[in-house]
């Protein structure tokens, strides 16, 4: 099957900042696709070009075998939305703006529309404006869903929403990814993400740094405790394949985040002169994200992840 989305060194410049700074993504169907990043790293504005809301200095993408920035409401057809705050007439009941909705896509949208509120519990003559920030978002999730989209993409979408509102709306993403569509999610709500994504994608000051299998992410990202005789200890560099993602230093130990670690550098830096033991742990999806991003990171600055350097 094609890839559901590609994106080629896509950049967007504004006038003060740029928020992309040479994308190149590529999703699979079937799956949930995750994009982690703090405010300001750029998801919202990926997603606006990804939609064809927004046109992008440079590069190219392509959602659904469809170029967004030619051809917006073609893409429109084939995917669904859910932002952070949606936007829904509040003057209409749930069941109206299911009817409006259903005038626009045809076909059985509107009965799925119907199925999805009474599944959710949602009442159907209750106007918009009534409803809880949960239930919102469900209604939300409803019309986004109701014409089957290929795929689906959520902006922050559990932001605000009370934990129990949370898991269901989550748990409902991968039933959709285990039917074949494709979720895109973009969120800051990494502990969310982690239960949830078969992939994951980290955005920081517009570049992406990392995307990659989540299993296989955390199996080549450790943490390494170094003791050393003397604080002013040199630590011998890690060849490749390794990478520092970040370091710190207390005293007479080291703190090193790595990825691609093997059992060969453990041997050469027990052995080297002045280090007294090395110890291994793993991490959460958290503190991997934080590594990649935190200021500390060795390869803040580089237009490339370091590739050694402890």
């Amino acid at each position: 099957m094609n890839d559901i989305i590609t994106t080629k060194q896509l950049t967007m410049h504004f006038r003060s900042c740029d928020a992309l700074r040479g994308v190149d993504l590529t999703i699979k169907p079937g799956t949930v696709f995750a994009l982690l990043g703090e405010n300001g790293a750029g998801k919202t504005t990926l997603i606006r070009i990804l939609t064809g809301f927004q046109k992008p200095t440079s590069g190219s993408c392509r959602v659904c075998d469809i170029d967004p920035t030619s051809q917006p409401l073609e893409v429109r057809c084939k995917i669904g939305y859910v932002s952070d705050a949606p936007a829904l007439y509040d003057w209409m009941s749930v069941a109206e703006i299911g009817w409006f909705a259903a005038s626009i896509y045809g076909g059985d949208f509107h009965s799925t529309y119907l199925d999805s509120i009474r599944r959710y519990e949602l009442p159907a003559d209750r106007k918009i404006r009534h409803l809880s920030k949960g239930q919102r978002a469900k209604v939300s999730l409803s019309l986004a869903i109701a014409h089957d989209p290929e795929l689906l993409i959520l902006d922050e979408p559990t932001s605000g929403l009370d934990p129990m509102v949370r898991r269901d709306f989550l748990e409902s993403m991968i039933d959709r990814a285990a039917s074949g569509r494709t979720v895109f999610l973009s969120s800051h709500q990494i502990s969310e993400v982690e239960r949830v994504a078969d992939t994951i994608a980290i955005l920081h000051e517009g570049r992406l740094r990392i995307c990659c299998p989540l299993s296989e992410l955390k199996d080549s990202v450790v943490e390494l405790t170094i003791s050393l005789d003397d604080p002013l200890v040199t630590v011998p560099t890690l060849p490749d394949p390794a990478e520092v993602l970040r370091e710190e230093t207390y005293g007479r130990q080291r703190r090193v985040v790595v990825r691609n670690y093997q059992s060969d550098m453990h041997t050469v830096l027990t052995s080297a002169p002045g280090v007294a033991g090395v110890s291994a742990r793993d991490l959460s999806l958290e503190e991997i994200f934080i590594a990649y991003t935190d200021g500390s990171s060795p390869s803040r600055n580089q237009e490339h992840p370091a590739k050694s350097m402890v």
